[in-house]
């Protein structure tokens, strides 16, 4: 079964400095009947003006990932972490037991583009901790890069919960394909350009819930087509 998510019904929130769109329910934003999907509670597709961001606040039992689109965003921690995430980049941080932590543009001059992934983790008060790893076009261009998963296989960055995250750059024309495996489910987020998934013609900031789906195929339908597959356990 496949359930499409189109960009134009997300919810938004605009504050000038942010400018996001939420795939479900978050902060202002309550739709009962898109409060996540599996273990995915948030999909936010977040653009941050020059200069701006998120003041250090806290976070817990979440495990938050960051895929930067265009720009740079500044991170820092209670855990002592500083870094700053740019394309290619997936930053993992579990808040576990607690977390404080800041999200700010890390240029004056230039807008940043980013998705931010809240996954409900497999258990309350782990360890908090961070991790972030870089995969270049190369990596992902024409297949699927595994870049998040239980075990951290692969190069990936370790996400606690049977969530397996890919990401490509199938090209236009170019297609790549997945077989979902029985009793697990699957969500594709188009980040950037268009595909079709399945024959289904997706754009920017699409998602598609999938059940009992078998073999998915996506084919990049532009130039850009950024996309990213969590195979997740039902």
């Amino acid at each position: 079964m496949l359930t499409l998510r189109r960009a134009e019904e997300r919810g938004r929130a605009n504050f000038g400095w942010l400018d996001s769109r939420h795939s479900f329910s978050f902060g202002h934003y309550h739709d009962p009947e898109h409060m996540g999907f599996g273990p995915l509670r948030v999909i936010n597709d977040d653009r941050v003006a020059p200069g701006g961001g998120f003041p250090t606040h806290p976070h817990s039992d979440m495990e938050i990932v960051s895929y930067v689109l265009e720009g740079a965003l500044e991170h820092r921690d209670s855990l002592g972490t500083g870094s700053v995430i740019r394309p290619g980049d997936v930053q993992c941080m579990t808040a576990g037991s607690g977390v404080r932590h800041s999200e700010f543009n890390a240029s004056k001059t230039d807008p940043v583009h980013f998705l931010q992934v809240w996954i409900v983790p497999e258990r309350e008060g782990i360890k908090p901790s961070y991790e972030q790893k870089t995969f270049s076009a190369e990596d992902k261009r024409g297949k699927l890069r595994l870049v998040g998963s239980r075990d951290g296989r692969d190069g990936s960055v370790t996400i606690h919960r049977d969530v397996d995250l890919y990401s490509t750059l199938p090209g236009e024309g170019g297609t790549v394909s997945h077989d979902l495996k029985p009793g697990r489910v699957a969500w594709v987020q188009v980040a950037a350009g268009s595909a079709k998934l399945n024959g289904e013609q997706l754009y920017p900031g699409d998602g598609v819930a999938l059940e009992d789906a078998g073999r998915l195929e996506l084919e990049g339908t532009s130039p850009d087509a950024e996309i990213l597959l969590f195979d997740m356990a039902a």
